[in-house]
């Protein structure tokens, strides 16, 4: 194959959750620019609608769906949509998340535990398992899980979430060695600090920015952009031999 057969994705249908800004968003684009079409959800629709919008502008291919993982009936709904429009699915990209609760664990309450739980865990494991199933019915396909390294060194203040996190890792190695016989690979992308909306509560914080930095060998937070090229490499013909892999992109976090 060339380089350019290499990261092809002509043809496959793509499904991106939490794309509508951030890393998801980056994430869809990138796809889009490597022939896929991409499907752009999340949970209000207005603003998948935009992201969308703004693929077919620069000449891809792409649809909104709105879909808030945490709601059992919404991932039947999606799949369901999915079947209907194009009758397979080629790639999924778990990255919706939720993370309310910012402060000491040990004040963690039963709402905010169980809704990062339902999004972050139940709502990973359903997707895959509805995505395998469809992957499964025309040939196979690629699955890539947006953890973070959290899910390897927990972060402060983030306890609950770097749990889930940690969860999202062991899903994917667990999801691999089950799916491989069905031609469905499985990995995930470890992002390190990275400047998002979602992540705004840390990088707005001069302290934090400064502590965590401290562990980065690179020395600067990451930007959204910078996470998409690895899943457009586990999702493409160059990871054809690649499964049960947690890549982490984080400037060198975890080996610092």
């Amino acid at each position: 194959m060339t380089p350019t057969e290499l990261f092809s994705l002509k043809g496959k249908i793509a499904l991106v959750t939490g794309a509508s800004r951030g890393i998801g968003e980056s994430i869809a684009r990138t796809l889009a620019d490597a022939g896929a079409h991409v499907i752009v959800s999340s949970r209000k629709l207005p603003d998948c609608e935009k992201v969308a919008e703004s693929i077919r502008a620069a000449g891809g291919s792409s649809e909104a769906i709105a879909c808030h993982i945490g709601e059992m009936a919404q991932i039947d709904n999606i799949f369901a949509e999915i079947e209907q429009k194009h009758g397979r699915l080629d790639i999924l990209v778990n990255n919706a998340a939720t993370n309310p609760h910012f402060g000491p664990i040990w004040e963690t309450d039963l709402g905010a535990f169980q809704k990062t739980v339902d999004v972050n865990i139940r709502g990973y494991f359903f997707m895959s398992s509805r995505g395998v199933k469809a992957m499964a019915k025309n040939g196979g396909g690629s699955i890539v899980n947006v953890a973070s390294v959290n899910g390897v060194i927990p972060g402060p203040l983030q306890g609950i979430y770097s749990i889930t996190k940690a969860a999202v890792i062991s899903m994917t190695q667990a999801f691999a060695r089950e799916c491989a016989p069905q031609k469905v690979r499985v990995n995930a992308l470890l992002p390190g600090f990275t400047d998002t909306k979602f992540a705004a509560t840390l990088v707005q914080n001069k302290q934090i920015v400064t502590k965590v930095l401290e562990h980065v060998p690179m020395n600067r937070v990451a930007q959204p952009d910078e996470m998409a090229g690895t899943v457009l490499y586990l999702v493409s013909p160059a990871a054809s031999y690649t499964t049960g892999v947690a890549l982490n992109v984080d400037g060198g976090y975890l080996i610092a």
